[in-house]
């Protein structure tokens, strides 16, 4: 069983423009990983979480200018 931490809320209680580090046990071997926002990917097994599973939505891409 995992527990994943949650990032701490910024001081005025809204979201922090910056991805936040946040740490996991590994689902596969154990493993402590870091990720940002709650994503996460094992460099000792392969092991990756569904990006669904993160803390707030990904960016969207923005416009390439020619």
């Amino acid at each position: 069983m995992t527990t994943q931490s949650s990032p701490e809320p910024a001081p005025s209680g809204a979201p922090t423009e910056h991805p936040e580090i946040t740490y996991v046990g590994c689902a596969r071997c154990g493993t402590q990983i870091a990720g940002l926002d709650g994503r996460y990917a094992c460099s000792g097994c392969g092991w990756v979480n569904e990006w669904t599973e993160g803390h707030r939505p990904l960016p969207t891409a923005g416009r390439a200018h020619a």
